[in-house]
């Protein structure tokens, strides 16, 4: 006579499993609730509280903010000084995402087709290293490398390109007294900031890249330069488009490194600080908050269109 192997609950985390066992929706309803009361509750509220701010406006005789709901906030935006403000930022991020893709390229280009075992992991190793530092350390180092007396002015002097320097720095609009209080000292901080979120997608899209195609393309008799413009280019543009919405939006929402490196001239999020800070202009620093917003939207959905999201 043979015995059922049944063994006797010996508490609550057996009967606990044995519910979850049973009813796997609940399980799912209790994983799944904590996140979506965050995202709901605090990310979500929190972008409802400041659309709703921007709304806003602030009485021009008290200081005070007045709650009724009116577009005068929006319409201070296209204020000349405010606007120059969006367009530098604007710019800004656009010229850092194309240096981005420029310099990205080739490391990505090597790391998927060339590296393998131990390089593969070096390659990794050094692009996901400099993220493990301090965001303010590095900027303060490139502050010091940037100055008149620091390593660049150092070793242009010594190579006696001295006259260079001076005629780079000499160019208006993006020129300054040093690089570290120029436009062009301010590029090469978030260009290097902002590097590593740019290689990765872009090393992952060329790796999908078959390597099939690429021979199909030699055997029809299309040179290198043809296979790159017809074939790999097109293949790598999703990881090229994933890569600058970090980039471009990074650069969109920093306020950091424009007030660390460059000159005195404001960022958006420069902008934001000041108006909610300094001047106690909350309408109007949500209302420069939502800009980033609208331009990472529509951004978002031309990229989708172009199956960015695919390389992510």
């Amino acid at each position: 006579m043979t015995t059922q192997a049944i063994l006797p609950e010996r508490g609550l985390p057996d009967r606990l499993t044995a519910t979850f066992w049973r009813r796997p929706r609940l399980l799912l309803v209790l994983l799944l609730t904590p996140p979506l009361l965050w995202l709901g509750v605090v990310y979500l509220g929190s972008l409802a509280a400041l659309l709703w701010q921007s709304f806003y406006s602030i009485d021009e005789f008290s200081g005070m903010v007045v709650p009724e709901f009116t577009l005068k906030t929006y319409a201070e935006l296209f204020r000349p000084s405010n606007l120059d403000i969006i367009i530098r930022t604007v710019g800004m991020s656009a010229a850092v995402t194309l240096g981005c893709a420029v310099l990205a390229f080739p490391i990505a280009y090597y790391a998927a087709r060339y590296a393998r075992g131990r390089w593969k992991a070096v390659f990794y190793l050094g692009i996901m290293l400099p993220l493990w530092s301090s965001y303010l350390v590095k900027v303060y180092a490139w502050k010091l490398i940037l100055a008149k007396e620091g390593i660049i002015g150092w070793a242009a002097t010594g190579m006696g390109l001295g006259g260079v320097l001076d005629a780079v720095l000499a160019i208006p609009v993006i020129g300054g007294n040093s690089l570290s209080t120029s436009y062009i000292g301010t590029f090469l901080v978030f260009v290097y900031v902002w590097l590593p979120y740019m290689i990765l997608p872009m090393q992952a899209a060329l790796e999908r890249v078959p390597t099939s195609m690429l021979e199909a393309s030699a055997d029809l008799g299309a040179s290198r330069s043809q296979t790159f413009r017809t074939v790999i280019l097109p293949l790598a543009m999703p990881g090229v488009i994933a890569g600058s919405i970090f980039t471009f939006s990074l650069t969109l929402g920093d306020y950091i490194i424009p007030s660390i490196i460059g000159n005195s001239a404001n960022f958006i999020g420069m902008a934001v600080y000041q108006f909610q800070g300094t001047a106690g202009n909350i309408p109007l620093a949500a209302a420069f908050a939502v800009v980033p917003i609208l331009i990472m939207l529509v951004y978002l959905t031309l990229a989708r269109r172009a199956g960015a999201f695919d390389a992510l």
